[in-house]
């Protein structure tokens, strides 16, 4: 946890708060969905984002 990350649409930094969940400065939660996706709770619109690896996908 505690991971940053950049979402290349919006232009902003996201804070990961769990394995799966982050929050940008705008108080917005996106949910992982890929190693470089995620979705907007709100809109349901996906992201390009920098790298999110699964540390689970490294066993």
């Amino acid at each position: 946890m505690g991971k940053h990350f950049f979402d290349y649409n919006e232009g902003d930094f996201l804070h990961s708060i769990s394995d799966n969940m982050a929050i940008n400065s705008d108080g917005d939660f996106l949910m992982r969905m890929g190693d470089n996706m995620a979705m907007d709770m709100d809109s349901g619109e996906l992201h390009c984002i920098s790298g999110w690896s699964d540390d689970n996908d490294d066993d």
